[in-house]
């Protein structure tokens, strides 16, 4: 299928999240493990865009780029990774890659550089109730039917009052709230009601990359404006023309790029770097922050003048553990959608479980509740959910459920089981679990925390204060 397949060269693990969405825009994926690989199925399936991981064994990205130079028609290459710095980005810039992403693999970033003509992935059927914009029309960059905040309390539903007014102005919206707690679904609520709904939508986390490489993602640049930039490239301002950029964790921005974003607010226009022309653009901004945004302007590490001009409109998002009975709503919306991914149905929560979800207080909002509820669907498989399917602590789990994991491993083993259940259960204090859940979540992910604590299913912020408490106990974090 010419043009409608993107192959990606990395490990399985790193990318097939991705794939579904893929698929519901219309695109096939393919997937590579060496360069004869990679090279024999782009001569086979003229894929429009190739994504490759350069930590992938074995794998020589520099004959890739090679290959991309020299090869007529070859298609454009984005190289990803956990981590990385503007030093090697611009290396790969250098041999021609089209550009250089920190993971995790967004939708909102790939569909920028597919086909024009290809179409938003249609949204998973959410179970009512729900609070529901209005249905908007079918178009290229917009979704197909409804885009839904689920949420019956009233913090939630003034918050989506507000949204809906001032969903149509060209207005400034300031996005605050806790990490978790959904704002950049609010964001897109704003656009995919607005007058914009069928013009792009833009997200960039300005906490993802330094200060010269988030300047040249926003603004673009020239060819030659520094090392590395072969050709110009259009920044996300431009991308985002006639729609809708959100520039989320907005604070994380250093204060000189803070001044040239203030220029675009008021003037609506930008100066490519390295350019000598003045580009104009007609861009809504939206923004979010996880931190006391007054706090930063008075501490001096946010520019006053640039936080009036983004607080135009203020949403400030409840904390979940503030929204009452909408914990149990989620929770059951969750359930539904996983059970439904995993074959396994519709999952029903016991009162005990009900009542654990209602008494914790979910540090980590509704992203910390979506990974605990696929975690819980995965353990329940048919049965009803309970408190041990949360695995919030050793102690919810019965000394039978343990006895029976544990002769299973010694069976396997061909050892004889214990003699009896207590000689199953490994106890450690619930803070050493967290320890060892955080530290291995960093090597699962080669040290991105950003992606560490997705993973986990907290806020960069907490996971960064983990680590300082465990550095002051003498760990080499």
């Amino acid at each position: 299928m010419s043009g409608k397949t993107v192959l990606f060269i990395a490990e399985p693990q790193s990318v097939t999240a991705i794939f579904p969405t893929l698929k519901a825009a219309g695109f096939q994926a393919g997937l590579a493990d060496n360069l004869t690989g990679a090279l024999g199925f782009i001569k086979k399936s003229r894929p429009c865009l190739v994504f490759c991981r350069p930590s992938l064994p074995g794998f020589d990205v520099d004959a890739l780029l090679e290959q991309a130079r020299t090869i007529e028609g070859f298609p454009p290459v984005v190289i990803f990774a956990a981590t990385g710095s503007a030093e090697e980005a611009t290396r790969y810039l250098e041999l021609g890659a089209r550009d250089f992403w920190l993971e995790p693999l967004a939708w909102e970033k790939i569909r920028i550089l597919l086909p024009e003509d290809s179409p938003e992935p249609e949204p998973e059927p959410e179970p009512a109730p729900t609070v529901a914009a209005p249905a908007m029309p079918a178009a290229s960059g917009g979704p197909n039917g409804k885009f839904r905040i689920i949420g019956r309390h009233d913090a939630v539903l003034r918050v989506l009052a507000l949204a809906r007014q001032v969903a149509r102005s060209k207005a400034t919206v300031l996005i605050s709230g806790e990490s978790g707690t959904g704002k950049e679904m609010f964001a897109r609520y704003l656009h995919y009601n607005s007058d914009r709904a069928d013009k792009p939508f833009v997200a960039i986390n300005c906490a993802a990359l330094p200060e010269h490489l988030l300047e040249s993602e926003l603004f673009g640049h020239e060819k030659g404006a520094f090392t590395g930039a072969i050709n110009r490239k259009l920044g996300k301002f431009e991308l985002a023309s006639g729609g809708t950029i959100l520039l989320d964790e907005i604070t994380e921005m250093d204060l000189g790029l803070q001044a040239k974003l203030l220029r675009v607010l008021q003037e609506s226009e930008f100066d490519r770097v390295g350019g000598v022309e003045t580009v104009n653009v007609d861009v809504r901004v939206l923004a979010t922050t996880n931190r006391d945004i007054e706090g930063t302007v008075a501490e001096g590490k946010f520019r006053q003048d640039l936080f009036y001009r983004l607080n135009v409109i203020p949403l400030k998002l409840p904390a979940l553990k503030d929204r009452g009975d909408d914990v149990i709503l989620l929770a059951e919306y969750f359930t539904a959608k996983f059970g439904a991914t995993y074959g396994l149905g519709k999952l029903a929560f016991t009162d005990e479980a009900k009542a654990w979800l209602m008494s914790y207080d979910w540090p980590g909002n509704v992203r910390e509740l979506q990974n605990l509820m696929e975690r819980a669907v995965l353990l329940a498989g048919q049965g009803p959910i309970q408190p041990k399917h949360f695995l919030m602590g050793d102690e919810q789990w019965s000394p039978d459920d343990l006895a029976a994991v544990d002769a299973d491993q010694q069976a396997a083993a061909g050892a004889p089981p214990p003699s009896t259940p207590a000689e199953a259960l490994s106890v450690m204090p619930i803070h050493e679990m967290e320890k060892r859940l955080i530290l291995q979540s960093l090597q699962e992910t080669t040290g991105n925390r950003t992606r560490a604590a997705e993973l986990l299913g907290i806020s960069v912020r907490t996971l960064r204060n983990k680590l300082n408490e465990y550095k002051k106990q003498g760990l080499d974090v």
